[in-house]
């Protein structure tokens, strides 16, 4: 299991938000790509990449941000929000992402997500945000009826290199995460499956570490908030259950 810090992008900013609602943001940064080499330099081996401005509007607002970091860190960079259609999973491949994350247009969409997979093999994830087991659209502003369990094996049938799973009741709010709801998503399906939302110390971590065969855990308020080191989650992955 590898732990994946988080930068999330709002004008050119690195924020977080509470709860996905826009209004609450705090910034962490002006200058996300330093951020960026700080996280690649504590020992990150992978960088999550969210463009709240694309999540809220469906068009890439940070281009030269996503930019930046890219050129700052040799470390892969997987990158979601606003993601619409298969020239845009192309456009940011080209800049070099490493992942592109199809969120509320895999919903929308499932075609769109197997043709992209098809275009792209291993370069597409989804990212399923759920509540009550419920997947959740539009930068969480809308939940659906779709069964996420349900929705994760369609994904998955559709070509999809991973899942990234977002309990959104926990998300920001340093409660903790959902070992729950997060065990089954890995039992139901065969593809790598990240956590994310929820994680707000190195006990988190370790519950998480507990789910055979979870892939990785996402984290950022708790990095940025200080209640948790990256290099201290790091070291934890790295001993014995």
């Amino acid at each position: 299991m590898i732990i994946i810090p988080a930068i999330d992008l709002k004008d050119g900013k690195c924020v977080r938000l509470l709860q996905g609602r826009k209004e609450d943001v705090t910034v962490y940064s002006d200058d996300p790509a330093a951020m960026a080499k700080q996280w690649e330099a504590l020992g990150a081996e992978l960088l999550h990449v969210v463009d709240l401005d694309g999540a809220f509007t469906g068009e890439q607002k940070n281009f030269d941000k996503i930019k930046a970091i890219r050129e700052a860190i040799k470390i892969p960079i997987e990158l979601g929000g606003g993601i619409r259609d298969v020239e845009r999973i192309e456009m940011l491949i080209d800049l070099g992402v490493d992942r592109t994350i199809i969120g509320t247009s895999a919903a929308k969409n499932p075609e769109m997500v197997k043709d992209a997979c098809a275009k792209f093999p291993g370069k597409v994830i989804v990212g399923i945000d759920a509540k009550d087991g419920k997947v959740a659209v539009k930068g969480w502003v809308e939940v659906t009826e779709l069964d996420a369990i349900e929705f994760a094996r369609d994904m998955e049938a559709a070509g999809s290199a991973g899942i990234i799973y977002t309990d959104i009741s926990r998300d920001g709010m340093l409660t903790g995460p959902n070992i729950e709801a997060m065990a089954k998503m890995v039992e139901s399906v065969g593809i790598p499956v990240i956590a994310s939302g929820g994680v707000s110390k190195l006990d988190d971590v370790k519950s998480l570490k507990l789910i055979d065969n979870l892939w990785g855990v996402i984290t950022g308020k708790a990095l940025y908030a200080g209640s948790m080191k990256l290099e201290d989650a790091i070291a934890l992955t790295k001993e014995n259950k």
